[in-house]
């Protein structure tokens, strides 16, 4: 059966992130962070939650030499942040994002092949990270339409195609759900066809429209949650969404929507 954990960086707003982990924890969830750098990690650490993943990464990009040089250093500082909270899981993006979730680096169009090359031994060498380290990095599809215009390697098929190429345990797929149904649909589908490969790492979820919590929008989750109980998958569902109203009644919204 999968595990539940919640984003803490879209829920109790209202409460220091050292609070919003202990509240999530209470109500039976594991807990994800974004930029982990802009946390006290002592204080997080001391909340009593299980952490499941984290920004992987501070700046960079896969398919520059600097950006790539950067993306590397970088996530060897995020290794040593996620040891401090027991992290196993580190997530990546196709570039860096900017504090309101724009890329540092936009393609227009296609990514061309040479992109495609870099980002393949960039991604190999992240892997061989996670491995040494004993951490998995999961490379995450992003929505060019609504939130991150210009991402290179944005769809679930662009990504699922890099990390099967990469062909590393220590490399797995993010596929979040809400970025595939704004990009691409089909979701059951692509569940399936990422499952049967063996790369999913993670699922994220939230609404379509507005990126809230499931049952806000068109997404039908419990058909996602019993096609995910029916391939056996036992990895992590998190819901990575804003709370549309009272952040409780969201996480529990969330529990019913993948709980059979």
């Amino acid at each position: 059966m999968h595990t539940l954990a919640v984003c803490a960086e879209m829920v109790h707003l209202d409460l220091p992130v050292q609070e919003r982990a202990r509240r999530i924890h209470d109500a039976g969830f594991q807990v994800e962070i974004w930029d982990w750098s802009r946390h006290d990690l002592s204080a997080l650490a001391r909340s009593g939650a299980v952490f499941s993943s984290m920004t992987g990464y501070l700046r960079g990009s896969l398919t520059d030499e600097d950006g790539a040089a950067e993306l590397l250093r970088t996530a060897e500082e995020s290794v040593k942040a996620a040891h401090l909270l027991g992290c196993t899981r580190l997530n990546l993006h196709g570039t860096g994002l900017d504090s309101e979730g724009l890329t540092v680096t936009a393609v227009a169009g296609e990514a061309a092949g040479p992109m495609w090359i870099a980002a393949h031994r960039t991604l190999t060498r992240v892997a061989e990270l996670g491995e040494s380290a004993g951490v998995v990095f999961t490379l995450e599809n992003l929505n060019t339409a609504v939130d991150h215009p210009g991402v290179p390697f944005a769809t679930a098929a662009d990504t699922l195609a890099l990390v099967a190429a990469v062909n590393r345990p220590g490399l797995r797929m993010n596929l979040d759900l809400y970025h595939a149904q704004i990009g691409e649909g089909n979701l059951i589908e692509l569940v399936r066809r990422a499952h049967g490969r063996g790369l999913i790492g993670e699922i994220q979820v939230a609404d379509v429209p507005g990126r809230c919590e499931p049952g806000t929008g068109e997404i039908n989750y419990p058909a996602v949650a019993r096609a995910l109980v029916d391939l056996g998958y036992d990895g992590t569902v998190a819901m990575e969404a804003w709370a549309s109203g009272d952040s409780d009644l969201a996480l529990e919204r969330f529990r019913s929507a993948f709980t059979l």
